[in-house]
């Protein structure tokens, strides 16, 4: 099984994490008991500029259902550009993959966007579609392990991974707990797409291919819904983050790392690329207390994060297409690509390049 390509794309409104902060105190004025509470926070999450599904005046008249219809749009856009480009740089046409994930944490359709890529790309009407609606941040690299599992059974077929993640789209203006004021300030928009094949695929000629898949883990943390996801009113998607995510993942993630990696006869010091979630300062330091790490072993998440913030799902392989396109490692250099996200739980994926 091997990664052959990953693209991303963005929506066109693109703001400084200064513009986007100086509009949210012309929003909410006088209801902010404290307005340098958010700019503290605003500059604490670690992100310079982000990526917007619309012009930033537009969000305060935003309804749920203007909101969905939104991201209907959008998710489509972006998704075709992102799938597109990555079936391009895989060598492969559109009528080519027999499986189709599609994971998103921030909208709803039925049909649901893969179906509507069908159409609008030409892709094959015999197409599997497996859409997956909740994982989070997690969802980017489940979506590759769950990728892995379908070309494992069918190894002469290729699948594609698409995620988006539009984070704007939930804005809630109305609510001023820290959670939401630290949401507003971490996530952002955009898209991403993974091409998987099998072992009995041809062998692929483009320089950009990636890794093999050698093996994949999920755990679930039990009693633990509560740490990360959504309340769903008539007001939309409004957040569930927990101050103990960054505890979860300290306390869990070096175990359930130790526990992957020595089914395969490896320990974290024949790690040599690490691909990982952005999920913003907490969660990365968590992640290299956790893993016994220093900020050069994580530097494209860091790179990541502030160069467009937290993009849920769409992040971790936001990652990876930046490795393969910009720090390839040695051939045959060992990595881990990992995320968390709600549930709680993990998902990490083994990788050989």
């Amino acid at each position: 099984m091997r990664i052959l390509a990953a693209s991303s794309a963005f929506p066109p409104y693109h703001y400084s994490q200064k513009e986007l902060v100086e509009a949210f105190l012309r929003h909410w004025g006088d209801r902010l008991p404290d307005g340098r509470k958010l700019e503290l926070l605003h500059a604490n999450v670690g992100v310079d500029h982000r990526y917007l599904s619309l012009p930033i005046d537009e969000y305060p008249e935003l309804t749920f259902g203007r909101a969905n219809d939104v991201w209907l749009e959008t998710a489509q856009t972006l998704g075709q550009k992102a799938v597109q480009c990555a079936l391009q740089r895989a060598g492969l046409q559109n009528t080519d993959p027999s499986a189709f994930f599609f994971v998103s944490v921030t909208g709803i359709a039925s049909p649901s966007i893969e179906a509507r890529l069908i159409n609008r790309m030409g892709l094959s009407r015999h197409l599997k579609r497996i859409p997956i609606f909740g994982l989070g941040c997690v969802a980017g690299a489940a979506g590759i392990a769950r990728a892995a599992d379908y070309v494992r059974a069918f190894p002469d077929q290729y699948a594609i991974l698409l995620s988006v993640e539009l984070c704007s789209l939930t804005l809630q203006t109305g609510d001023l707990s820290v959670a939401n004021l630290i949401s507003t300030g971490l996530f952002a928009d955009g898209a991403a797409a993974v091409i998987v094949a099998g072992d009995d695929c041809p062998e692929p000629t483009t320089p950009l291919r990636g890794p093999a898949i050698l093996g994949t883990k999920s755990t679930f943390y039990p009693d633990t819904e509560r740490v990360m996801g959504w309340d769903i009113s008539e007001k939309g998607f409004q957040i569930v983050l927990s101050p103990q995510v960054p505890d979860v993942i300290a306390q869990n993630l070096g175990g359930d790392m130790d526990g992957f990696l020595a089914e395969y006869d490896l320990t974290r010091k024949d790690i040599g690329c690490w691909v990982v979630h952005t999920g913003g300062p907490k969660v990365l330091r968590a992640t290299q207390q956790a893993l016994a790490l220093d900020d050069k072993a994580l530097s494209v998440s860091w790179d990541c994060l502030r160069k467009m913030g937290n993009l849920s799902s769409s992040s971790v392989l936001m990652v990876l297409e930046e490795v393969m396109l910009h720090r390839r490692p040695q051939p045959g250099t060992w990595s881990v690509l990992a995320a968390m996200g709600p549930g709680f739980c993990s998902e990490l994926v083994l990788l050989r390049w």
